[in-house]
């Protein structure tokens, strides 16, 4: 993997305005080069000694920083080591999609302590705030959360939720048009609500916690119900000018190599046209976890759609590298890894075929609750001062009205 730039390389400035700025210098380096001493803190970010000591000090005092132990076998003292203290903040997740809802507590590092998921279609907007708000109870009953550390709830789902047509769709589900998130979630919590695409989301979590170390700028390709994507430049998530950055459903794509009329990727490529495709041949799916309980015949169908779908990806995944040039296409999503795999395994196959330049191509490192992990590393990122930290979450709202056509 390549990458234009090392998130632990970080410059602080010496200068007495700048301590906001230098505290989360330190906590990044911190976070992305743990453990580590203040005397290599103070080289990474370019801080004097006694700079860094000051800041440590007070995250320490904050809670948001621990030492967590001394290195030995050097000359001299051995030297105290540094780490975020995984208790020292915490986030609450929601994944909400047109076929689930996924709903995490997590700690300082990302990591799950408590996980509520529904497989439901087309949840309704009652439905899930009452989940929520159960789902929260629980967390508190089970000390998933610290509330006094709680940094906020982020949310992902798709824009247009209730807008653009899909596979089954009842008539109500156009309740999600005229509902406010921000505003339902508020008589549940008091806490900061962070709000974005689920794509998007997606991305934010790949950044933080999975292949956001080692490439900083990529294109992540959601696949779950319908198909979304997500932009990332130098470790922070790219909305453009009417926040619709990434929107890859509508790319107009061939189909069958080359030979099908052009179609959106979007009507090619998502869980929803895998499942109707196997009912087509006899295959009762609506869960993704199902796809590996199929017998023989079931497994032969999901091998013949994922040959067909890793086509328009390919085309699809050089459109991105001529067009963006990104350090690596992602592609991640609801689909079981295994199966996500073989996907990319053929759309590796098919650029290999295709004479054009095309990027590096990579299964994310995120699990297949990606949306619901990355929604909650945005209030996170916000407590920790991450790149990715970005104060328009907490103002978005899902795009309504008239979808793209």
């Amino acid at each position: 993997m390549t990458s234009t730039s090392s998130p632990g390389d970080l410059a602080g400035s010496n200068s007495g305005l700048a301590a906001s700025h230098n505290q989360a210098v330190v906590l990044r380096t911190i976070r992305w080069n743990q453990p580590i001493s203040r005397t290599e803190l103070a080289q990474r970010c370019g801080l004097s000694k006694q700079a860094v000591a000051r800041i440590t000090e007070k995250l320490i005092d904050d809670g948001l920083v621990m030492e967590a132990r001394r290195r030995y076998g050097l000359r001299g003292q051995p030297a105290i080591e540094l780490e975020i203290d995984p208790q020292g903040c915490s986030a609450v997740g929601i994944g909400l999609g047109r076929d689930h809802l996924t709903i995490v507590a997590v700690d300082a590092l990302g990591r799950v302590q408590d996980r509520v998921h529904r497989e439901a279609r087309y949840l309704l907007p009652d439905a899930f705030f009452a989940e929520v708000r159960e789902a929260l109870k629980s967390f508190r009953r089970r000390r998933a959360v610290d509330e006094s550390r709680l940094s906020g709830i982020g949310v992902a789902f798709p824009d247009w939720l209730g807008r653009i047509p899909f596979i089954g769709m009842p008539e109500r589900y156009a309740l999600w048009e005229a509902t406010d998130i921000r505003a339902g979630l508020a008589e549940i919590t008091d806490r900061p609500i962070f709000i974005d695409n689920d794509a998007t989301v997606a991305a934010i979590g790949e950044t933080n916690y999975g292949l956001g170390a080692e490439i900083r700028s990529f294109f992540y390709i959601f696949i779950g119900a319908g198909l979304g994507g997500g932009v990332v430049l130098d470790g922070a998530a790219y909305h453009g000018a009417g926040g619709i950055a990434g929107e890859i459903g509508w790319l107009p794509v061939a189909p069958d190599g080359g030979e099908g009329p052009v179609r959106p990727l979007g009507e090619v490529v998502s869980l929803f046209l895998l499942y109707e495709f196997l009912k087509s041949h006899g295959f009762h799916v609506d869960e993704p976890q199902q796809l590996l309980a199929l017998d023989e015949r079931g497994r032969a169908l999901v091998a013949e759609w994922l040959r067909r779908a890793a086509r328009p990806l390919a085309e699809a995944a050089i459109d991105i590298g001529l067009t963006l040039d990104p350090d690596a296409v992602v592609i991640g999503g609801r689909l079981p890894v295994t199966l996500m795999d073989r996907l990319i395994q053929h759309v590796h196959e098919a650029l290999a075929e295709d004479p054009r330049p095309s990027p590096h191509v990579y299964r994310a490192a995120g699990s297949e609750d990606a949306a619901a992990l990355g929604a909650a590393a945005m209030p996170l990122a916000h407590a920790l001062r991450l790149e990715s930290a970005d104060p328009a979450q907490l103002t978005r709202s899902p795009l309504r009205g008239r979808a793209l056509v």
